[in-house]
């Protein structure tokens, strides 16, 4: 029975991490991705806007 306590933690973990991966895969895409990447852009946008500015000011 030693074999059986051996194999339960790495099974569960194994478990553990393919309902992982699945929710990760599922969650991509779908109603929300364009307000997701939308939301990203304006991100990058601000942050872009921000580091022309401080050059800028320093020239």
């Amino acid at each position: 029975m030693d074999y059986v306590s051996a194999l339960v933690p790495p099974v569960v973990m194994a478990v553990f991490f393919i309902g992982v991966v699945r929710v990760i895969v599922k969650t991509q895409g779908g109603a929300a991705k364009a307000k997701e990447d939308a939301a990203v852009d304006a991100a990058l946008a601000r942050a872009e806007g921000a580091r022309q500015a401080s050059a800028g000011g320093d020239a």
